[in-house]
């Protein structure tokens, strides 16, 4: 019997091992031919050329830096907000706020003299860094009526301040501490923990009382100063920006690696993962090491710099991201820089690179409380990128945008007009390149509705209603709302889109020339 058994055993293996061997042939070539490499094959990297599946010739130079250009165009996306809020801070550094305890702030408001991205023109900036590694836990004490926040080196949102934070507007101490610290933390404070030593401080000072009232609210009320130098801080110092001509955007170059590898080596290793690390490694940025690259790599990370400018560029004008559109039922164009309103760009386990680029490559400054407005309180952004013909703004043209009755805020409303190129407000005739519902030369129409026109010349009688561009340039715009309705909020008020109302100024507006210079080319 037991001899039966294992002569039916052996005979069913033997019967699988011989049916798995004698797979069908056809199915066999198949799997071999996807696994192999043709004697040529033209790819984005060039002709590659193989002598049975062995790189010959120039093919594993062209391999390895389709490798390393793509690897620093990954990096240039995922490190954008680093290298934007550190290029700020770097601005502000050159003008002499290079400390925490001095604060730029800008007392007569930010205009478009000073190119910071797409900053508004409505409520009074004060910026600061911070130097954990330096200085050690650090107190950084607000007055009443901030609205602030705190984000890390990478512009990660860190904590609120102000009305939106613990203090509720009353103002407070609030303590910053270093990563890996160990030691004592006193009671009496606002604690918030970043991830990194240089951080970035964000405030706003309402100018409801004028803006002598804000200033001294700043000066008398804004410290910062490291916990050890409590009992006797040196003085906070306030550094008026205002007026004063200086860049603070990040560049598309060498420079921004350069910049990258100067953040990586002021923070500690873990303050991005292994997998982000693993990246930069692969393009010379490595944490405790010199970034000297050679003239190979400096050509490959030229060229990922300009690929990263471009696509920047790409999902602004066409982001392909669900939750960016304001109106999705239709074909507006007003999108919001927080796709689906969410600030850490990640959901469901899963991080929103597009997303995440989106917001740092056109904004500064992460917090929840731009993102989630409550009735009557916070702030509401809307941009408009292309006009209802999903065609660029032409600043040769003349454009408009209606504001149906009963504007649904609390405080105010604000157009605000921005360059192309750098994301900051528009230089224009205009030094303030604002309409809004505080302006006191702007006009409503009879039904209680808004116009607000753009174009090289204000057209007749509506001065006060006009912002100006510039022929031969582009232009986006933000529609700001301070304390949105409910109206507002669940969509029933709906602003008009930005719409073309007449021929080019001129002789011919921008995209025209640009197709008549095309054609002339061609021919």
């Amino acid at each position: 019997m037991k001899l039966n058994i294992i002569t039916l055993t052996l005979t069913a293996t033997l019967a699988v091992g011989t049916a798995y061997g004698q797979d069908d042939p056809a199915r066999e070539a198949a799997k071999t031919k996807a696994a192999s490499i043709p004697a040529k094959v033209q790819t984005v990297a060039g002709e590659l050329k193989y002598f049975d599946g062995v790189p010959i010739g120039n093919t594993n130079d062209l391999v390895y830096d389709y490798l390393t250009r793509s690897r620093a165009l990954g990096v240039y996306l995922d490190n954008v907000g680093a290298v934007s809020i550190y290029s700020v801070l770097a601005g502000m550094a050159e003008q002499g706020a290079d400390a925490p305890n001095k604060i730029a702030i800008w007392e007569q408001m930010m205009d478009s003299r000073t190119p910071v991205i797409t900053s508004n023109t409505s409520t009074m900036y004060a910026y600061a860094p911070t130097d954990l590694a330096k200085d050690g836990p650090t107190v950084i004490e607000i007055p009443p009526g901030m609205l602030g926040f705190l984000d890390d080196a990478w512009q990660r949102f860190v904590g609120n301040m102000g009305v939106t934070g613990p203090d509720k507007g009353k103002g407070g101490k609030y303590l910053l501490i270093p990563p890996g610290y160990t030691g004592e933390i006193p009671d009496g404070y606002f604690i918030l923990k970043p991830l990194t030593n240089r951080n970035f401080l964000f405030l706003r000072g309402s100018v409801k009382n004028g803006l002598k009232a804000a200033v001294e609210n700043f000066k008398t009320g804004l410290k910062v100063y490291p916990l050890k130098d409590a009992a006797n801080p040196a003085p906070t110092e306030l550094v008026n920006m205002s007026g004063r001509t200086f860049s603070t955007i990040f560049p598309s170059n060498l420079e921004y690696f350069e910049i990258l590898n100067n953040i990586v080596q002021a923070e500690p290793i873990d303050a991005v993962n292994p997998e982000v690390r693993g990246y930069m490694a692969a393009i010379g940025i490595v944490k405790g090491k010199p970034f000297n690259p050679d003239e190979r790599m400096k050509k490959l990370l030229i060229e990922a710099a300009t690929l990263g400018n471009a696509a920047g560029r790409s999902i602004t004008y066409d982001p392909r991201i669900d939750g960016v559109k304001f109106y999705p039922d239709t074909k507006s164009q007003w999108v919001t820089a927080y796709a689906n309103k969410n600030t850490s760009f990640e959901a469901d386990g899963i991080m929103g690179l597009d997303a995440r680029v989106l917001f740092y490559y056109n904004a500064g400054g992460v917090t929840p409380a731009m993102a989630t407005p409550h009735v009557g309180a916070g702030s509401d952004y809307a941009l408009a990128f292309l006009d209802q013909n999903e065609q660029p703004f032409d600043g040769s043209k003349t454009y408009k945008l209606h504001l149906p009755p009963n504007v649904p805020v609390n405080n105010f409303w604000a157009v605000t007009l921005y360059d192309t190129q750098t994301r900051c407000q528009l230089q224009t005739s205009q030094l303030f390149p604002t309409v809004g519902s505080l302006d006191k030369g702007i006009e409503k129409n009879e039904d209680g509705s808004y116009d607000v026109y753009f174009a090289p010349k204000a057209p007749e009688g509506k001065e006060g209603n006009w912002l100006a561009t510039n022929p031969g340039k582009s232009w986006f715009c933000i529609l700001r709302m301070y304390g949105p309705l409910e109206p507002r909020i669940n969509k029933t008020w709906r602003p008009g889109e930005v719409e073309l109302v007449n021929k080019p100024v001129g002789e011919g507006g921008l995209i025209e020339e640009i197709e008549e210079k095309l054609e002339k080319a061609i021919k």
